[in-house]
C-alpha cells in the first residue's frame, strides 16, 4: 500500500510538473526606438539601440511568468540602419533556433521605421511554424508613457499562444497582431503607426489576451520557396518614385549602377511618367527585371492596366508596397530571372 501510495504521489507531481512547465522563448534583440534612450521623458529626442536585451528583458519581468525566456543581441541599430547582412544573419539564427525542440518560439524586438521589410523577409525565409513575432514601439523606453514593456508583454504572450503557430511571421504593435506580409508603418510617431492598409489585422492582444480573426492566405515560412541556408547574399534590387514631370535620371543612374532589379513605385495604378516608362522599357533589354508597384498606400497594381505589361516587359505587384515588392523581387532573383516565373511569384506571396 505504501509503494502504492508513494506511486500515485510521484505521478502526481510529475503531472503537475508537466502541467506547469512553461513555454522556451527566446527574445532576439535588433535595437530601435524600443531599445532608445534620451535625456527627457517629456522630449522627443532620443537615440536608438542604447539598451541591450538583457535590460530590455528586466523592464518586464512579468515575462518571466510567462515562459523561459532567453536573450541574444543580433544588433543594436536604430532601424533605418538595417541592411542585408543584418537580415541574414537574423533569418539564419532564427531558422536555426527554432529548429531546436528546446525552443517553442521567438520574438524579434526591432525598430519601426523597417520591420515592415524584415518581418516579411523572415516570412520568406524562415522554415519553421512556430511563432515569429516582431515588435517595436514608438516611444523610447525613457518617455513618459513608453509603449516598448506592454508592447514586449503583448508580444510574448502571442509568441506563446498555440493559435499563432503556423501563421508565418506577425507583427505586434498597439495591442493588434499583423501579418507580416500586410503590414505598413502609417504614422511618422503615433503609437498606431501600423496596419495593415488592404486586408486589417489578423487578430488583437489585450493586456495579453490573444483573439484571432483571420489567417494569412499566401505562402510564407514553412511552404515557401526560398530558403535562408541557401542565401548568403542579395541581387542589387532599387526603388524608384513617381512623380510629376518625372524623367529618366534615376532609371539610367540605377541600370548603371548595376541594378539587377528596379522597383517602380507609380501613379496610381503604377502608371509611369512617358520618359520613365520608356527607360525602364529599355532597361529591361538589358536583362534588368522590372517590377510595377503604387506609391498610393493600397491597393492592388493590376498587371496590363493602363500601362502595356507586355509590350514593355514589366510585372506587376500584386497588393504589395514597394518595400515589400523589392524584397520578394530581390529573393526571386535568386532563383530566376524570368519574368513569367517572377509575375507567377508576386501572385503566390
Amino acid at each position: 500500500m505504501k509503494k502504492l501510495l508513494k506511486s500515485v504521489a510521484l505521478f502526481a507531481f510529475v503531472g503537475t510538473s508537466v502541467l506547469l512547465a512553461k513555454p522556451n522563448i527566446t527574445i532576439l534583440a535588433t535595437g530601435g526606438t524600443i531599445a532608445g534612450a534620451g535625456e527627457s521623458s517629456t522630449k522627443s529626442a532620443y537615440s536608438a539601440g542604447a539598451v541591450t536585451v538583457d535590460k530590455l528583458i528586466s523592464a518586464v519581468p512579468s515575462i518571466k511568468e510567462l515562459a523561459n525566456i532567453k536573450g541574444e543581441q543580433i544588433s543594436n541599430i536604430g532601424s533605418q540602419e538595417m541592411n542585408d547582412k543584418v537580415w541574414i544573419k537574423l533569418a539564419k539564427r532564427v531558422n536555426t533556433l527554432l529548429k531546436k525542440d528546446d525552443v517553442d518560439g521567438v520574438v524579434i524586438t526591432h525598430g519601426t521605421d523597417t520591420m515592415e521589410a524584415t518581418s516579411y523577409f523572415l516570412d520568406l525565409t524562415v522554415k519553421s511554424k512556430k511563432p515569429i513575432v516582431f515588435v517595436g514601439a514608438m516611444r523610447s523606453g525613457s518617455s513618459m508613457s513608453a509603449d516598448g514593456p506592454m508592447n514586449i508583454f503583448n508580444a510574448v504572450n502571442v509568441a506563446i499562444d498555440k493559435q499563432t503557430a503556423g501563421k508565418g511571421v506577425v507583427v505586434v504593435m498597439n495591442d493588434e497582431i499583423h501579418s507580416a506580409r500586410e503590414v505598413t508603418k502609417v504614422n511618422t510617431s503615433m503609437v498606431n503607426a501600423f496596419a495593415s492598409p488592404n486586408t486589417g489585422k489578423i487578430g488583437t492582444v489585450y493586456y495579453g489576451n490573444v483573439h484571432y480573426y483571420m489567417n494569412p492566405t499566401r505562402k510564407h515560412t514553412y511552404n515557401s520557396e526560398f530558403d535562408i541556408e541557401k542565401i548568403d547574399s542579395l541581387p542589387r534590387v532599387e526603388i524608384l518614385y513617381a512623380h510629376a514631370n518625372d524623367s529618366d535620371i534615376f532609371v539610367n543612374a540605377a541600370v548603371k549602377a548595376g541594378a539587377k532589379g528596379i522597383i517602380h513605385a507609380g501613379m496610381g495604378n503604377g502608371n509611369l511618367y512617358p520618359s520613365t516608362q520608356e527607360a525602364l522599357g529599355k532597361a529591361v533589354k538589358k536583362g534588368i527585371v522590372v517590377a510595377r508597384t503604387s506609391r498610393v498606400g493600397s491597393g492592388r497594381t493590376n498587371l496590363h492596366g493602363e500601362v502595356n505589361d507586355e509590350k514593355y516587359g514589366f510585372i506587376a505587384t500584386d497588393n504589395l508596397n514597394a518595400q515589400k515588392a523589392r524584397i520578394l523581387l530581390m529573393l526571386g532573383l535568386t532563383k530566376t530571372n524570368d519574368k513569367k516565373e517572377l509575375q507567377k511569384t508576386f501572385f503566390e506571396y
